[in-house]
């Protein structure tokens, strides 16, 4: 009878004083990995972000999907009102200029929001030390 060879077939003993260990257990339990997995991408020096970051990454990918989603409906909408300029000569009036400018800058503002969100989470990596 044959048996598998476990990929894992090594294992390690640590000792840590009980602040190590409850620093350690708090890290394990706010990434949301379980022991092993963290001790093994921790060792590998695998970014590992807390499951509130995750989250909050979560979050800011759903809104930058919409930002992204609406700008190229704005886009769309210039390229219509170019192609009707350009083959009947009516040029689209001010006020649509003005409502597509009001757009854009509504999403530059949520874009600028967004990439804080990002900066802030990526200061926190590095003051936790991951």
């Amino acid at each position: 009878m044959k048996t598998a060879n476990r990929k894992r077939n090594r294992s390690i003993t640590i000792r840590l004083s009980a602040a190590e260990y409850d620093a350690l257990q708090d890290r394990i339990y706010e990434s949301g990995l379980n022991q092993q997995t963290f001790i093994i991408n921790a060792s590998l020096g695998t970014p590992i972000a807390s499951a509130d970051q995750i989250s909050e990454l979560k979050q800011i990918s759903r809104i930058l999907a919409d930002l992204v989603s609406q700008l190229r409906g704005i886009g769309t909408n210039i390229n219509q009102m170019a192609h009707v300029a350009n083959g009947i000569g009516i040029l689209p009036t001010e006020l649509d200029l003005r409502q597509i400018s009001v757009q854009v800058n509504h999403f530059k503002k949520e874009g600028e929001e967004i990439w804080q969100s990002i900066r802030s989470l990526i200061s926190r990596q590095r003051a936790t030390g991951q």
